[in-house]
């Protein structure tokens, strides 16, 4: 056993407290001694801090550097103060028992950004702004609505023109812009759902018929509640709509043959099911006749999507400052991502989590937004994932900083786009959204 692992035993202890016992007054040692002997015999009171005096910071021992034990608390191999039994229950220094109130609503902004370097009026970058959420309360988005607008204000438009000295040191919380350099693997992708569909001629005339009929019912309803109603002539009408749909089928069936010839498929299909079997009247049909109906398949629109947009970054700091900025940035995408958990109408209630923060999305260039590139609307980053090895290797600093890193970053808009976004600012501007 090496001196270092012998300082630091048990066995070392225990050797020096009975050197102590050997050369100390047993009065010295124990605090104190009502026999005034060297016996080592000593009384202790009915409390349970016999002498003991608390020093600051709660230490026990004599008013000296040293405890009742005769160790030094100056001396880093002795550790911590043993700890009174009684006190041991409410040692919870650092552990928060109540809540933060309403630590989700603060702010503290200011401008990161990677490289260091000041952005000049032909630098491109990307600007990423971090704003609170803003729920739609009306429970519908409307088409165009500028409300989630990339519009920027007086501060965030000329982030990109801050000194390295005026860049700041604290972390975003809630607000604050990042400066990252243009991702060197560019893209924006735009779509629209669309979805197959299908109905055969029976379907078709069935769904044709009943909306003949209702209207006929609703126009007939209103004839009675007005007086004008004729009995003779709605009669006539409804023979009509019953006849216009009896010859629709009689024309696309070809026979009655063909459609009595569908109808016991449609039967025995029915019939076949009570027994467990999953048979359609088309098997049957192609099964028995080598026919099918025709499906008349058309593609509809399904829908607007909602875009994501990927981003990759690779980060190699070259002095403590910008270390400083890269661990920041990082620090300030993972807190403001995060879902907040103070929720509730009252700001306080642990049943729920408030939505995490936007963020805007801008490529710049200089004190301007790009002449050219994509626009974007509100985004929530919904992925992010940092590699502290960015060349294969584990290497750092001497301060611990990763020599490389790549940050993934994966957001998804909020909304939809629609045709009349191009009409409107700031989707006038350069390719639009």
């Amino acid at each position: 056993m090496s001196f270092s692992e012998y300082r630091n035993s048990t066995q070392f202890q225990i050797d020096k407290n009975q050197n102590d016992r050997n050369s100390m007054n047993p009065a010295e040692f124990f605090g104190t001694n009502e026999f005034g002997d060297n016996s080592g015999s000593s009384t202790v009171d009915d409390s349970n801090n016999a002498d003991v005096n608390v020093l600051e910071g709660g230490r026990g021992g004599t008013k000296t550097s040293t405890d009742q034990y005769g160790r030094d608390f100056d001396d880093p191999e002795f550790g911590q103060p043993l700890v009174k039994e009684e006190n041991k229950e409410d040692n919870r220094i650092g552990i928060r028992t109540k809540p933060f109130g309403k630590y989700s609503t603060r702010r503290q902004g200011g401008v990161l950004r990677y490289p260091l370097e000041l952005m000049t009026q032909e630098t491109d970058y990307l600007q990423i702004d971090i704003q609170k959420y803003v729920p739609l309360q009306t429970y519908r988005s409307v088409p165009g609505d500028g409300k989630r607008y990339v519009t920027g204000n007086n501060f965030s438009n000329r982030a990109g023109r801050r000194t390295s000295q005026n860049l700041t040191t604290k972390p975003l919380i809630n607000d604050g812009t990042i400066l990252l350099p243009i991702p060197s693997d560019l893209k924006d992708v735009n779509s629209v759902k669309y979805d197959s569909s299908s109905i055969n001629g029976l379907e078709a005339i069935g769904a044709q018929g009943v909306t003949e009929i209702s209207n006929f019912l609703s126009g007939q309803i209103g004839n009675v509640m007005s007086g004008k109603f004729d009995g003779n002539k709605a009669m006539e009408e409804g023979k009509q709509i019953i006849g216009g749909l009896a010859g629709d089928v009689r024309d696309g069936a070809g026979t009655i043959d063909a459609i009595t010839n569908y109808f016991d498929k449609r039967l025995a299909s029915q019939v076949i099911g009570i027994f467990g079997g999953n048979v359609s009247p088309s098997d049957l049909l192609a099964r028995g006749n080598g026919e099918i109906f025709n499906p008349n398949m058309e593609l509809l629109f399904g829908g607007p999507t909602l875009r994501n947009f990927r981003f990759q970054f690779k980060l190699t700091p070259r002095n403590e400052k910008e270390a400083e900025q890269c661990k920041l940035i990082i620090r300030a995408f993972k807190r403001n991502m995060a879902a907040q958990a103070e929720g509730g109408i009252s700001q306080n209630g642990n049943f729920f989590l408030k939505t995490p923060n936007v963020f805007k999305l801008r490529y710049r260039s200089g004190n301007r937004n790009h002449p050219f590139l994509n626009r974007f609307k509100q985004c929530f980053l919904s992925d992010m994932t940092v590699s502290y090895t960015g060349e294969g290797i584990y290497s750092t600093y001497e301060d611990g900083t990763p020599v490389s890193m790549i940050l993934d970053l994966s957001f998804k808009e909020t909304q939809p786009i629609y045709d009349i976004d191009y009409d409107e600012r700031p989707g006038t501007q350069a390719v639009g959204y």
